[in-house]
């Protein structure tokens, strides 16, 4: 071994022009691949997810867990490619995360999310929706509209979400999706 590196250490000084050559080249794609290289701050480090939201209304957590959720996951986990089955379940809304395998297409696995969630056997009036592709390293927060004073209607409170809230919260960069849940939804009757 020691042989070895004598001998390599004897080419290199005898042949220090290419040497020096092979160097500087090996140099100038170093800053070539540098300087072109994507850069992102934040990568994502997660399998491609789809998220569905299931909207329960008037159903407990426990209840929308019993009859919502627990359909919901039992399709996805017999989907193809599917890694995990992530869930959870909250008053009214129910939120399933559905993980593929890392070479998965999204839009593939969207796909076979739509299709597995018509096989579920949810409850009637249980309205459910595939979230936006974005990277599960999103934020989900929950805002509750309340009025101090008791002088403004669930109704009211549930129409400002819907009209006046929700389509400013959609505007900013980096919101994906705004979901209303709760309050009471304006009715147009017609009575004859």
């Amino acid at each position: 071994m020691e042989a070895f590196f004598e001998r390599i250490v004897e080419l290199v000084l005898k042949k220090r022009k290419i040497v020096l050559f092979a160097a500087i080249g090996l140099f100038i794609f170093g800053i070539y691949q540098t300087v072109n290289s994507p850069v992102d701050i934040l990568p994502d480090l997660n399998r491609p997810t789809v998220t569905v939201f299931t909207e329960a209304e008037g159903l407990a957590a426990e209840e929308v867990e019993l009859l919502v959720t627990t359909p919901i996951e039992s399709v996805m986990n017999g989907a193809a490619n599917v890694e995990r089955v992530r869930s959870i379940s909250s008053s009214g809304l129910s939120l399933v995360f559905v993980e593929f395998d890392w070479d998965a297409d999204i839009y593939l696995a969207r796909q076979i999310v739509s299709e597995k969630l018509n096989a579920a056997n949810v409850p009637d009036g249980t309205n459910s929706v595939l979230g936006p592709i974005s990277s599960i390293m999103g934020e989900i927060q929950l805002i509750g509209l309340s009025s101090p004073n008791g002088h403004t209607s669930p109704g009211e409170l549930r129409s400002l979400a819907d009209w006046v809230i929700r389509p400013k919260l959609l505007t900013l960069s980096g919101v994906a999706q705004v979901t209303v849940i709760g309050g009471e939804r304006e009715e147009y009757q017609i009575l004859l």
